[in-house]
């Protein structure tokens, strides 16, 4: 049951990116799951907190180009925090708690 709420925190990235994990973190009593719920909650986050000061690079882009860049930027550390999350699930589904 640990393994599966702490691999649910990670795969929440596909039905509820911020609620999941925040809920069993606060509801769990059991230190592994409210770290990797923690651990899912941040690498859900992340994605959001990079993209500010890319949207500001964004903004304050002075050709195309470069305005392009940032965009194909912020994208690919979303789809990286999206298979980090799947990997980890699948990691903490598959270790022996």
């Amino acid at each position: 049951m640990r393994q599966l709420l702490s691999a649910l925190s990670y795969f929440s990235i596909f039905f509820a990116p911020f609620l999941f994990p925040i809920i069993i973190w606060i509801v769990a009593k059991d230190d592994y799951i409210e770290g990797h719920a923690k651990r899912a909650l941040f690498s859900h986050i992340f994605p959001f907190l990079a993209a500010i000061p890319l949207f500001y690079f964004f903004v304050t882009a002075h050709s195309l180009g470069s305005a392009v860049g940032f965009v194909i930027l912020f994208f690919v550390i979303y789809g990286l925090s999206f298979v980090y999350n799947v990997v980890k699930g699948i990691q903490v589904l598959r270790e022996y708690a």
